[in-house]
């Protein structure tokens, strides 16, 4: 592996630093729709977004290094990026991959790329989240569209997003990776409603979304009747590689040393303790490991490969340092590892938030138990799981639809 920049790599780089520098104006402020909206018009006017993505779609056709790297300099910022992490990441690319006509891509993308419209993701439902395809939610044709009737949950921003897109059940008598379809779906329609999920870290990122009679033209369908799966693995196989790095947002190493430096025992600081710098070397040693997989990953995209089940582990392991570096700095701070905003305990309330996010990160894009299944059979090599219901009609599986 070459970790450093080819010439080409670091002209680009220097590129993206100076365009970046000239726009800080609108970078570190207070986060909210409207500076996460004006921020994604300003790199949509400068050439920013879709970098990867097809010319005919309004991207820039640009090699993948160029897209990371531009996302490396933008994470050394304060920007308002999460709004549409889900939307420009996973569910625009899987919409200008299956629509059924030029007509869709033309409404949709660009509205996207220039951050007017926010979309969401709707795949998870209360019995159907690691294994995808157990999906309830149903879709009955009627005249030239579709009615939706069911409930997702679990979905990122559905309370600020216009659009998502659905993966729905077509037709229950086939094995249930078959008879799925995928639709674009007006959240503003009737019979649609969002309900957020209070969290344990007080805020509602997460919604459970409802379904009733809801109506669907056959125009906004992605891909072909029962061909949902297939539709679905284009959308997870960006999600995977998006949450397969750290969030910039969450704490490291070095601010665990500097907060177990200021931690007094009574006999010295916390890192003085021996059992203190045994789990701060753990953490460094998960953390180095995370950044050489991900090398390994930006290795095969700046050679043009594609990157193979790796993202997989990076994900495990990002997911349960978190938690467990989270948990030990509130266990460190004893009655003060609990906190609520204020400036005095900015670090605290990073290792808090690290700590509850991660819960929710070891689900999104695949539970630790769906990703370590796919570790043992892709990268070790080991038998896979037993599916009895592998070839068995959907409806004959369990609760009969």
């Amino acid at each position: 592996m070459d970790f450093k920049d080819t010439p080409e790599e670091a002209a680009y780089r220097a590129k993206v630093r100076a365009w970046l520098s000239a726009n800080s104006d609108a970078l570190g402020q207070p986060w909210s729709v409207a500076a996460a909206k004006a921020w994604q018009k300003r790199k949509y006017d400068a050439g920013y977004v879709g970098i990867t993505w097809p010319t005919a779609v309004g991207g820039q056709a640009r090699p993948a290094m160029e897209q990371i790297i531009f996302n490396q300099e933008e994470a050394k910022h304060d920007a308002p990026t999460g709004l549409y992490a889900i939307g420009l990441g996973m569910c625009i690319p899987t919409v200008f991959s299956h629509a059924l006509s030029p007509a869709i891509v033309e409404r949709y993308v660009p509205v996207a790329m220039r951050g007017e419209e926010v979309w969401c993701q709707l795949f998870s439902e209360p019995s159907a989240g690691s294994d995808l395809a157990a999906i309830r939610t149903r879709a009955e044709r009627d005249g030239d569209g579709w009615v939706i009737n069911g409930q997702k949950v679990w979905t990122s921003n559905a309370h600020l997003s216009d659009f998502g897109i659905i993966i729905t059940r077509t037709d229950p008598t086939v094995p249930k990776h078959k008879g799925l379809t995928m639709f674009i779906v007006d959240l503003k329609d009737p019979g649609v409603e969002v309900r957020p999920i209070k969290q344990m870290s007080g805020s509602s990122d997460f919604n459970e979304v409802f379904f009733t009679d809801v109506r669907i033209p056959d125009s906004h369908r992605l891909g072909e009747v029962g061909e949902g799966w297939k539709v679905s693995l284009t959308t997870l196989m960006h999600e995977r590689l998006a949450v397969g790095g750290k969030p910039s947002s969450a704490p490291g190493v070095q601010e665990m040393i500097a907060l177990a430096k200021a931690i007094d025992m009574g006999e010295g600081s916390a890192l003085e303790q021996r059992h203190v710098r045994e789990r701060i070397a753990r953490a460094y040693i998960a953390d180095q490991g995370i950044a050489l997989t991900r090398m390994r990953t930006l290795s095969a995209l700046s050679s043009s490969r594609t990157p193979g089940p790796e993202s997989s582990i990076s994900k495990v392991v990002v997911a349960q340092t978190m938690q467990e570096m989270g948990r030990f700095a509130m266990d460190l701070a004893e009655s003060a590892g609990i906190v609520s905003g204020g400036d005095d305990v900015a670090e605290l309330t990073r290792f808090q938030g690290s700590y509850f996010g991660a819960a929710g990160l070891r689900i999104a894009g695949g539970t630790d138990e769906i990703l370590k299944n796919i570790i043992a059979e892709r990268v070790l090599g080991l038998p896979g799981d037993i599916r009895v219901d592998k070839d068995v009609p959907f409806n004959q599986i369990g609760r009969p639809d």
